[in-house]
């Protein structure tokens, strides 16, 4: 028996099962249902006004410019966002060297200058996620890394990837606090 999406909706939405409950305040609770069977009144009026949050983009000369549609960070929330980094020169946009370890230094040299160009700095980073085209350069990434972040070293997450822009070794993102 083939069944359309719409079908499997309305059949979970029939449901007594299918209200999903979330810990609001009661008049945003009133309003909230699946599949319209209330409005969504509060909701989606905080949703909008969300949603109208300030996004700034933040764009830096001092680091390489990015590689396709998106921003070098974008400030938003009282945080910074921080694209993917990669250890290219700013004013050849090639990488410095084939060598992981003058790549990670370049990489955290160009994230400085971002940060910087967003009002932050690496005491203010929170987290971080490290890509690496080998696990095996963890330890040479983990010596140079630990030399721009001051105690306590924000949260991170390093997996090693298929593959990365242009052919990294490695690339690093990160958001940070204003």
């Amino acid at each position: 028996m083939a069944w359309s999406a719409a079908a499997a909706v309305s059949r979970f939405a029939a449901s007594p099962a299918a209200e999903i409950r979330l810990p609001l305040s009661a008049a945003a609770a009133a309003s909230v249902s699946f599949a319209g069977r209330r409005r969504f009144g509060p909701i989606a009026a905080s949703l909008a006004t969300s949603a109208a949050v300030t996004k700034e983009a933040v764009q830096t000369e001092k680091a390489p410019a990015a590689l396709g549609p998106y921003s070098q960070a974008i400030k938003a929330n009282n945080l910074v966002f921080l694209s993917g980094v990669l250890g290219l020169n700013p004013e050849t946009g090639k990488f410095v060297s084939e060598g992981v370890e003058e790549q990670t230094e370049q990489v955290m040299k160009n994230i400085g200058e971002i940060l910087k160009a967003s009002g932050a700095s690496y005491a203010s980073v929170v987290k971080t996620t490290i890509m690496l085209a080998d696990l095996q350069d963890f330890k040479k990434v983990n010596e140079i890394y630990a030399k721009y972040f001051p105690s306590p070293a924000p949260a991170r997450s390093t997996y090693q990837v298929a593959a990365l822009p242009l052919n990294a070794r490695i690339e690093i993102e990160c958001i940070a606090a204003l």
